[in-house]
């Protein structure tokens, strides 16, 4: 029973790990341009999100009629964390310890959450417990810049496979607030 826990333990690790790097070849790769007759990724999100959701006072939510474009399809989740968790299952396969599995399911699946979470909490602000926090301070500067730079900053859980390939951007070349409401903006602004 030990050799379970420590394979589930390993299992949520690598998942997490394996979510980063899945993330973002599947933002780079897929949703960015289209690849073969797999459009949908591509219009849903370069064509729709990017074109409703720019790196200025539209990065927030300015038209109620927009609120849906910010998360994913319902059954975008299920079909990502399935793709995701299919390299795990083959080596748990091969090592004989379904443990490891059953420890990517439930990484992938609050991956998955935190990233539909955050990612509206980025575009539809609302002062929640969440949005105080340093660490999503951190993360929605880093996905304001990739809505500025869309070859940029792909990750918006993790970073870590923005880090280990070269798209990490921490700060913008031109230094502008990009977060103000219309009301509030403020051109001379230098948060960046």
């Amino acid at each position: 029973m030990e050799s379970f826990w420590s394979w589930f333990g390993a299992g949520f690790g690598a998942a997490i790990v394996n979510a980063s790097f899945f993330e973002w070849t599947f933002h780079r790769f897929f949703m960015h341009r289209p690849v073969w007759r797999l459009e949908y990724s591509f219009r849903a999100h370069a064509l729709v999100h990017h074109q409703t959701f720019k790196a200025d006072h539209s990065y927030h939510l300015v038209n109620e009629r927009d609120k849906e474009t910010i998360p994913m399809a319902w059954w975008n989740g299920p079909v990502l964390i399935a793709l995701c968790i299919l390299p795990l299952v083959v080596v748990a396969w091969a090592l004989g310890s379904w443990g490891l599995a059953v420890g990517a399911l439930p990484a992938l699946i609050a991956y998955y959450g935190a990233y539909e979470y955050m990612h509206w909490c980025m575009h539809l602000p609302k002062r929640r417990r969440l949005e105080r926090s340093w660490i999503f301070r951190r993360l929605n500067g880093h996905h304001l810049l990739h809505h500025r730079y869309m070859h940029r900053n792909f990750n918006v859980v993790f970073p870590l496979a923005d880090l280990l390939f070269g798209t990490l951007l921490l700060r913008s070349k031109v230094p502008r607030c990009l977060t103000c409401s219309p009301a509030r903006f403020d051109p001379t602004c230098r948060r960046d």
